[in-house]
């Protein structure tokens, strides 16, 4: 029971982080069905899954009122600092090209923009980018 009122709570977060498009507790308990992990804390959440030595950030998320006060960098610091212990060598994601805060947060922690994927989000390009551990 414990593990729905949590998959609740972080549902209720993701939709004050994307309000346009907000994903359920049924959501993220499919992604972890699929494979996923994922940390949380009361502002902030990042889903990531690794595969041999290569890792992807599903979404990463930040409460709007918490916003520029460390919080992605440090989640992105914690998944880096296990992935790495567990072998994994690169960790990639997509982001649109149009979130320049997502974008920057990003290169501020070393990815590297490795491709594009036109139109991938509703019409806006999706940026790959990649990072060496």
């Amino acid at each position: 029971m414990q593990n729905v009122n949590l998959l609740g709570n972080l549902a209720e977060l993701h939709a004050k982080c994307f309000p346009h498009k907000p994903w359920s507790a049924a959501d993220f308990a499919d992604l972890q069905k699929s494979g996923c992990e994922i940390i949380a804390s009361q502002n902030g959440f990042i889903v990531y899954r690794a595969t041999c030595d290569e890792a992807e950030i599903i979404t990463i998320g930040v409460a709007p009122d918490a916003r520029r006060g460390g919080i992605g960098a440090a989640m992105l610091g914690i998944i880096e600092g296990d992935l790495k212990k567990r072998g994994v060598k690169h960790i990639f994601l997509e982001v649109a090209a149009d979130n320049a805060p997502a974008r920057s947060l990003y290169q501020n922690n070393g990815y590297k923009e490795i491709g594009v994927r036109p139109k991938y989000y509703d019409g806006t390009d999706a940026i790959m980018m990649r990072k060496d551990i």
